[in-house]
């Protein structure tokens, strides 16, 4: 038996990766540089400004124009709102279930703030989620569990008795690290280059709906 589920933001519960490729190619545009594909971009949608800056200029976070570079792709992506950003297909359908199931959800997310409350808000899930943490909310972000336990305490659940559901390595860490069960959204931005199979995650799910089949009813 599940008493709640969190939900990592990116590539987990929202399909963002559209936005955020648009928002680096018209940034590399900028520069003089061309268009990218978005299937070279996508893998890289869950590693914030640091991933999407390094497969789109190659820089790293301790070049000196990384800075300058990061704030200004902040603000395009900013200005252009979130226009092609969508729940996964299925998704809606899991969180109506777990409404009609009264099972809490959540959404602990290293995106800021700024970012995170205009796209919830968007899609009308700002009133529906029982906890939303993001990336400026606590001291620490994910992988450090920090973000997590604080959702659990605001939903009065326990981390042993909960699941989080994340695409990325960091998700799966920062859940195990709190005692809480991880499942890896195979269906989210993971790249041909990373080794999920090494994350090791207490179950993997192709498609949003498939969590039901962890819930214990």
């Amino acid at each position: 038996m599940v008493d709640a589920v969190l939900f990592d933001l990116d590539g987990t519960l929202v399909d963002t990766a559209p936005d955020l490729a648009l928002a680096l190619n018209q940034q590399r545009q900028m520069h003089g540089l061309p268009e990218m594909p978005f299937e070279l971009i996508r893998p890289y949608a869950s590693h914030g400004s640091a991933g999407l800056l390094q497969i789109g200029f190659a820089i790293t976070p301790d070049h000196p124009a990384f800075e300058e570079l990061r704030r200004e792709y902040l603000q395009i992506f900013e200005d252009n709102g979130n226009p092609y950003s969508a729940l996964f297909e299925g998704m809606l359908e899991l969180l109506d279930e777990l409404e009609t199931r009264a099972i809490p959800w959540g959404i602990v997310t290293n995106k800021p703030a700024r970012f995170t409350d205009p796209l919830l808000e968007q899609l009308g899930l700002n009133y529906r989620a029982a906890s939303v943490i993001s990336g400026d909310t606590c001291a620490h972000t994910k992988p450090h569990p920090e973000p997590i336990l604080t959702a659990c305490r605001e939903m009065h659940v326990l981390p042993s008795t909960s699941v989080y559901i994340g695409d990325a390595e960091r998700d799966i860490a920062a859940a195990h690290a709190c005692g809480m069960p991880a499942i890896l959204a195979e269906y989210g931005y993971i790249g041909p280059h990373d080794a999920p199979q090494e994350w090791q995650a207490d179950a993997y799910i192709k498609y949003p709906t498939a969590l039901l089949d962890f819930l214990g009813y």
